[in-house]
């Protein structure tokens, strides 16, 4: 029996000539790979590319992800969401109708006996840029979003919302991934500062970086960044010995 991590897949996102359905179809026979032996699954943000969800109407498609969660639920596996910088705008329509716990903020989690902390990543240990927190702020005004869902119509919003996911990918000769700068990672210096206040942590399991990395920090603790699905498909598997590891999905 084994907790499953996954984050960064992206779905909806065309990019650079990828198949978006192709990569869904790559995803849901992971999740039936996995159902077996798992104990409970977390998604760590940015499944989808972008979600924005009114009070009556949900985003068109991702059918075969959506109705894959709800067997995980429905047969009594345990599925937490975590809301990304891309998937932030969820309202009730994945607890009501799938089952899933949403998170929109980090969480702590008892796993095996090893104190698990995750989130998205987006924010963590970023600090003295003040355009991008002010548009992290602006992204999670809930005043907002009420005010878009009220003003703009969803074929509108879901036109510009996907158009603002994509518009910095496209061209990119590096690909998806970013370069992970070691202790100078923002999601490093965050968890150093974390783990000095709670030295019980063994893991801090995040995303948003696109870059599959276990990183050390002391000799009972480390720093997980899961990776993406866009190009390199990448889980993290806690196994009841208590050992978290990296995985490629071939």
């Amino acid at each position: 029996m084994a907790y499953y991590f996954a984050s960064d897949v992206h779905l909806g996102l065309a990019y650079n000539g990828a198949d978006p359905r192709g990569r869904e179809r790559r995803f849901v026979a992971w999740l039936d790979s996995i159902r077996a032996d798992c104990e409970g699954l977390f998604l760590a943000g940015d499944i989808f590319d972008f979600w924005f969800e009114y009070e009556r109407v949900a985003p068109k498609g991702f059918v075969r992800t959506l109705g894959k969660l709800a067997e995980f639920c429905d047969s009594g596996i345990p599925v937490h969401f975590f809301v990304g910088n891309h998937d932030l705008w969820v309202g009730d329509y994945f607890e009501k109708e799938i089952g899933m716990t949403v998170h929109t903020a980090p969480a702590t989690f008892d796993l095996y006996g090893r104190t698990v902390f995750i989130a998205h990543g987006d924010g963590l240990g970023k600090t003295g840029d003040w355009k991008y927190a002010l548009l992290r702020r602006v992204f999670h005004s809930r005043f907002l979003r009420r005010l878009f869902s009220a003003v703009l119509h969803p074929n509108v919003m879901m036109r510009f919302g996907h158009w603002w996911s994509s518009h910095n990918r496209h061209g990119r000769k590096e690909g998806v991934s970013h370069r992970f700068r070691g202790e100078e990672e923002p999601i490093v210096r965050f968890a150093r500062v974390y783990i000095a206040e709670h030295p019980e942590t063994a893991y801090l399991v995040c995303g948003h970086t696109h870059t599959p990395v276990l990183h050390r920090l002391s000799d009972r603790s480390s720093v997980a960044i899961l990776g993406e699905w866009i190009e390199r498909p990448v889980y993290g598997r806690l196994g009841a010995d208590g050992v978290l590891e990296l995985i490629e999905y071939r």
